[in-house]
Protein backbone atom coordinates (compact mmCIF):
# COMPACT_ATOMS: atom_id res chain seq x y z
CA UNK A 1 0.00 0.00 0.00
CA UNK A 2 2.87 2.35 0.79
CA UNK A 3 4.29 1.69 -2.69
CA UNK A 4 0.98 2.79 -4.24
CA UNK A 5 0.87 5.95 -2.14
CA UNK A 6 4.42 6.84 -3.19
CA UNK A 7 3.51 6.40 -6.85
CA UNK A 8 0.37 8.52 -6.45
CA UNK A 9 2.45 11.28 -4.88
CA UNK A 10 4.04 11.88 -8.30
CA UNK A 11 0.69 12.10 -10.11
CA UNK A 12 -1.08 15.41 -10.80
CA UNK A 13 -4.02 16.06 -8.45
CA UNK A 14 -6.52 15.75 -11.31
CA UNK A 15 -5.29 12.25 -12.14
CA UNK A 16 -5.49 11.19 -8.48
CA UNK A 17 -9.10 12.37 -8.34
CA UNK A 18 -9.88 10.53 -11.57
CA UNK A 19 -8.35 7.33 -10.18
CA UNK A 20 -10.40 7.75 -7.00
CA UNK A 21 -13.55 8.22 -9.07
CA UNK A 22 -12.68 5.10 -11.08
CA UNK A 23 -12.14 3.09 -7.88
CA UNK A 24 -15.49 4.22 -6.44
CA UNK A 25 -17.25 3.59 -9.77
CA UNK A 26 -15.83 0.06 -9.82
CA UNK A 27 -17.25 -0.50 -6.33
CA UNK A 28 -20.65 0.81 -7.43
CA UNK A 29 -20.53 -1.42 -10.52
CA UNK A 30 -19.63 -4.47 -8.42
CA UNK A 31 -22.74 -3.90 -6.32
CA UNK A 32 -24.85 -3.59 -9.50
CA UNK A 33 -23.39 -6.83 -10.84
CA UNK A 34 -24.54 -8.62 -7.70
CA UNK A 35 -28.17 -7.60 -8.32
CA UNK A 36 -30.54 -9.56 -10.56
CA UNK A 37 -29.89 -8.54 -14.17
CA UNK A 38 -33.61 -7.90 -14.76
CA UNK A 39 -33.45 -5.12 -12.14
CA UNK A 40 -30.28 -3.56 -13.55
CA UNK A 41 -31.00 -3.80 -17.30
CA UNK A 42 -33.44 -0.85 -17.52
CA UNK A 43 -30.73 1.50 -16.20
CA UNK A 44 -28.14 0.41 -18.78
CA UNK A 45 -29.65 2.28 -21.72
CA UNK A 46 -31.76 1.52 -24.77
CA UNK A 47 -31.72 -2.23 -25.29
CA UNK A 48 -30.40 -3.60 -28.61
CA UNK A 49 -29.38 -0.14 -29.80
CA UNK A 50 -25.98 1.42 -30.39
CA UNK A 51 -24.61 4.92 -30.02
CA UNK A 52 -22.90 6.76 -32.87
CA UNK A 53 -19.39 5.82 -33.96
CA UNK A 54 -18.15 9.42 -33.84
CA UNK A 55 -16.81 11.72 -31.16
CA UNK A 56 -14.89 14.96 -30.95
CA UNK A 57 -11.14 15.10 -30.31
CA UNK A 58 -11.83 16.42 -26.79
CA UNK A 59 -14.21 13.53 -26.10
CA UNK A 60 -11.70 11.02 -27.50
CA UNK A 61 -9.07 12.23 -25.03
CA UNK A 62 -11.50 11.85 -22.14
CA UNK A 63 -12.69 8.42 -23.31
CA UNK A 64 -9.13 7.12 -23.56
CA UNK A 65 -8.22 8.56 -20.16
CA UNK A 66 -11.24 6.91 -18.54
CA UNK A 67 -10.38 3.58 -20.15
CA UNK A 68 -6.86 3.90 -18.75
CA UNK A 69 -7.87 4.79 -15.20
CA UNK A 70 -10.47 2.01 -15.09
CA UNK A 71 -7.78 -0.48 -16.13
CA UNK A 72 -5.37 0.83 -13.49
CA UNK A 73 -7.88 1.13 -10.64
CA UNK A 74 -9.35 -2.33 -11.31
CA UNK A 75 -6.00 -3.91 -10.48
CA UNK A 76 -6.21 -2.58 -6.93
CA UNK A 77 -9.77 -3.46 -5.91
CA UNK A 78 -10.21 -6.14 -3.24
CA UNK A 79 -13.27 -7.35 -5.17
CA UNK A 80 -13.35 -8.86 -8.63
CA UNK A 81 -13.28 -6.09 -11.24
CA UNK A 82 -13.37 -7.80 -14.60
CA UNK A 83 -15.27 -7.17 -17.83
CA UNK A 84 -18.82 -6.33 -16.72
CA UNK A 85 -17.71 -4.35 -13.68
CA UNK A 86 -15.19 -2.39 -15.76
CA UNK A 87 -17.72 -1.68 -18.50
CA UNK A 88 -20.38 -0.49 -16.04
CA UNK A 89 -17.91 1.73 -14.18
CA UNK A 90 -16.55 3.30 -17.37
CA UNK A 91 -20.07 3.86 -18.68
CA UNK A 92 -20.98 5.70 -15.49
CA UNK A 93 -17.87 7.87 -15.66
CA UNK A 94 -18.58 8.74 -19.29
CA UNK A 95 -22.20 9.55 -18.50
CA UNK A 96 -21.06 11.94 -15.75
CA UNK A 97 -19.13 13.79 -18.45
CA UNK A 98 -22.02 13.82 -20.89
CA UNK A 99 -20.50 11.25 -23.25
CA UNK A 100 -22.58 8.48 -24.83
CA UNK A 101 -21.52 4.83 -24.80
CA UNK A 102 -22.68 1.36 -25.79
CA UNK A 103 -22.35 -1.64 -23.50
CA UNK A 104 -22.01 -4.95 -25.35
CA UNK A 105 -22.51 -8.41 -23.93
CA UNK A 106 -21.38 -11.50 -25.74
CA UNK A 107 -21.07 -15.24 -25.36
CA UNK A 108 -18.55 -17.70 -26.65
CA UNK A 109 -16.88 -20.98 -25.78
CA UNK A 110 -13.61 -21.58 -24.04
CA UNK A 111 -11.04 -24.15 -25.16
CA UNK A 112 -12.96 -26.94 -23.44
CA UNK A 113 -16.25 -26.01 -25.12
CA UNK A 114 -17.77 -24.45 -22.00
CA UNK A 115 -20.03 -21.41 -22.55
CA UNK A 116 -18.42 -18.16 -21.37
CA UNK A 117 -19.51 -14.52 -21.37
CA UNK A 118 -17.83 -11.17 -21.81
CA UNK A 119 -18.82 -7.50 -21.65
CA UNK A 120 -17.15 -4.51 -23.28
CA UNK A 121 -17.82 -0.82 -23.72
CA UNK A 122 -17.51 1.43 -26.76
CA UNK A 123 -17.81 5.20 -26.91
CA UNK A 124 -17.64 6.79 -30.33
CA UNK A 125 -15.13 4.71 -32.31
CA UNK A 126 -13.11 3.88 -29.17
CA UNK A 127 -13.39 0.61 -27.26
CA UNK A 128 -13.05 1.72 -23.65
CA UNK A 129 -12.96 -1.67 -21.92
CA UNK A 130 -12.83 -5.32 -22.94
CA UNK A 131 -11.58 -4.84 -26.51
CA UNK A 132 -8.66 -7.23 -26.14
CA UNK A 133 -10.88 -10.34 -26.40
CA UNK A 134 -14.21 -9.07 -27.76
CA UNK A 135 -13.67 -10.72 -31.15
CA UNK A 136 -13.96 -14.13 -29.45
CA UNK A 137 -17.60 -13.46 -28.55
CA UNK A 138 -20.88 -13.20 -30.42
CA UNK A 139 -22.91 -10.16 -29.37
CA UNK A 140 -26.10 -11.23 -27.61
CA UNK A 141 -27.04 -7.90 -26.07
CA UNK A 142 -26.25 -4.23 -26.28
CA UNK A 143 -27.37 -1.15 -24.42
CA UNK A 144 -26.98 2.39 -25.79
CA UNK A 145 -26.60 5.10 -23.19
CA UNK A 146 -27.20 8.18 -25.33
CA UNK A 147 -26.51 11.61 -23.92
CA UNK A 148 -28.18 14.60 -25.61
CA UNK A 149 -25.75 16.83 -27.52
CA UNK A 150 -26.05 19.80 -25.14
CA UNK A 151 -25.13 17.71 -22.11
CA UNK A 152 -22.14 16.21 -23.88
CA UNK A 153 -20.38 19.58 -23.89
CA UNK A 154 -20.95 20.54 -20.26
CA UNK A 155 -17.92 19.03 -18.58
CA UNK A 156 -15.22 18.38 -21.17
CA UNK A 157 -12.58 19.98 -18.96
CA UNK A 158 -13.08 17.43 -16.15
CA UNK A 159 -11.94 14.40 -18.16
Amino acid sequence: MLRIIRKLHNFPAGMILLLLEAYLSLGWARVLKALPFSKVAPSLGAQMQETEMICSDAEARIIKRIGHVIAVASRFTPWESVCMVRALAASRMLERRGISSTLYMGTGKDKTGKMIAHAWLRSGPIYVTGAEVMRNYAVVGMFARTIPYKASRRSMKYG
